[in-house]
């Protein structure tokens, strides 16, 4: 049960008249990151089908190459969030957002040009690398520029752009060839990297680095002239001052183990319900389980599972400052539960289990290009895959995908933001390799039911977690969140 500390906030933040125009055109430079980001993570979906029908046989895949294609990503994700371990604090947030630029172009020339498979995976690791720098420094610095009546919506912004990103990929894989897909990702980096050069750093970062006048000019401009931006530089003033450096004595103290940690297993949980191999195999996961004659082709299902994946994070980001974290992190994990035990049930024993492609020599099991057509119609059992997916998505966007992001940048003390968002970038993407990587040859050896018996238990497992160990953020400004781990159960701060 929650103490009455952590249900009314305790630090009035007085009539303000914020003016958030310019604090939108700063998320919106640098969420474009993120879209960035989600565009890459699920670029084999529909890139794999068309390799696979190719008629160059230098691009032909293995399932072993296939596993490779999917998860060296993250691999890649989890070496840019140990460099943004460094960059964040060294060079800045905004900035550490705008080297990503560069592996991310490297990344995608190499797959558009792409003459062996090597390549592919060359240029899928080096955009992974893109995404592990923007995946820790977007949403601390989304949280940092961000006024506490907006943090949650702004917060979400991360989530929605790489969700609006993957939707791109599944809409143009419907129209493009592969190599264009590649070439269509560059677009969104040169103009992140322009409109990143107008936009301010982080008053908090600015601070910490001794550069007040910086800081209230940041401030000014990004919550108005009229509004009282000097009474909230001192407030950072005062949490800056009373922050040390990070040093491993300190990690005996709940004020750094107890955020760090949550965090850690916050973003561990999230990936461990399998959200990364769904949607990086998305459509050949459908491929799989099709049977019969079907009402949509895979291709299709994909593209449907990516609208309803927008909708729902902009449903949560409007519910993130009224519902509140942990409600929605409650509904999102009965909602993840639901559709992975149903999907269990649905393809425990598959029938299709049996079919295999051969492709270059080696079977692949995972890949039937053209489902095999057993009636005479369209069969409606086959729409239960894609209502489960979609229930899935949605559900994972209305809590456990934006809010893991946003309570990582809230709660993790400043003295530790940049080095424990780095560490938390790492654990996230070394777990969604090691799914991403066993996910196919799971499905190849036990079917499509097995994964996801497990991804249910994990469902499970989050909403305990988040009944016991989450604390709720909503209407918190950072130094109450903060003084809340330092005292234990207030968010009190005193304001002198």
């Amino acid at each position: 049960m929650e103490g009455p500390g952590e249900t009314s906030p305790l630090l009035a933040n007085g009539p303000d008249r914020i003016r958030n125009g310019w604090l939108f055109l700063a998320v919106f430079s640098a969420v474009l990151g993120n879209f960035i980001f989600g565009y890459a993570l699920v670029f084999p979906s529909p890139v794999i089908p068309q390799l696979l029908e190719s008629y160059d046989t230098r691009l032909h895949m293995d399932v072993h190459q296939v596993s490779w294609f999917g998860s060296i990503f993250t691999l890649g994700a989890a070496l840019g969030g140990l460099s943004a371990m460094l960059l964040n604090d060294r060079i800045g947030r905004k900035l550490s957002i705008m080297m990503s630029a560069v592996p991310s172009t490297l990344g995608f020339l190499i797959m558009g040009s792409a003459q062996n498979v090597w390549m592919l995976l060359l240029g899928r690791f080096l955009t992974g690398i893109a995404g592990g720098i923007t995946s820790s420094s977007i949403p601390v610095y989304v949280s940092e520029i961000s006024h506490p009546g907006v943090r949650g919506a702004m917060g979400s912004c991360p989530q929605i752009t790489a969700v609006f990103g993957s939707l791109a990929l599944y809409a143009l894989g419907l129209v493009l060839p592969w190599r264009w897909l590649a070439v269509a990702g560059e677009l969104p980096v040169l103009v992140m990297v322009v409109l990143l050069s107008f936009m301010p750093n982080s008053p908090r970062y600015l601070i910490t680095q001794g550069k007040r006048d910086e800081a209230c000019r940041a401030l000014k401009w990004l919550r108005g002239a009229e509004s009282d931006y000097m009474g909230e530089l001192r407030k950072i003033e005062r949490g800056v001052i009373s922050q040390v450096g990070l040093q491993w004595s300190d990690l005996r103290s709940p004020f750094f183990y107890k955020p760090i940690l949550i965090s850690v297993f916050m973003r561990f949980l999230q990936q461990m319900t399998g959200v990364t191999p769904i949607l990086v195999y998305l459509q050949p996961i459908f491929q799989k389980v099709s049977c019969s004659t079907i009402f949509l082709e895979p291709k299709y299902d994909a593209a449907l599972v990516g609208v309803v994946r927008l909708f729902s994070v902009a449903i949560a980001a409007s519910l993130m400052d009224k519902a509140g974290r942990k409600a929605l992190l409650y509904t999102s994990g009965f909602l993840m539960f639901l559709a992975t035990f149903t999907m269990t049930m649905y393809t425990h024993p598959n029938p299709c289990d049996g079919k295999n492609l051969t492709v270059g020599g080696a079977p692949v099991h995972m890949m039937n290009i053209e489902p095999a057509v057993t009636g005479p119609g369209p069969d409606p059992i086959t729409l239960i895959p894609l209502i489960t997916t979609m229930i899935f998505i949605f559900g994972y966007a209305m809590g456990w995908g934006p809010i893991t992001w946003l309570l990582m940048s809230e709660v993790l003390p400043l003295g530790a933001r940049g080095v424990a968002s780095g560490l938390c970038v790492v654990v996230s993407w070394l777990t969604a390799f090691a799914l991403t990587q066993l996910f196919m040859h799971a499905v190849d050896g036990l079917g499509v039911f097995a994964p996801f018996l497990f991804f249910s238990v994990v469902c499970v497992v989050n909403i305990i977690f988040t009944s016991l160990c989450v604390p709720e953020t909503k209407g918190r400004t950072l130094e109450e969140i903060e003084n809340y781990f330092r005292t234990g159960r207030s968010f009190t701060i005193v304001d002198s």
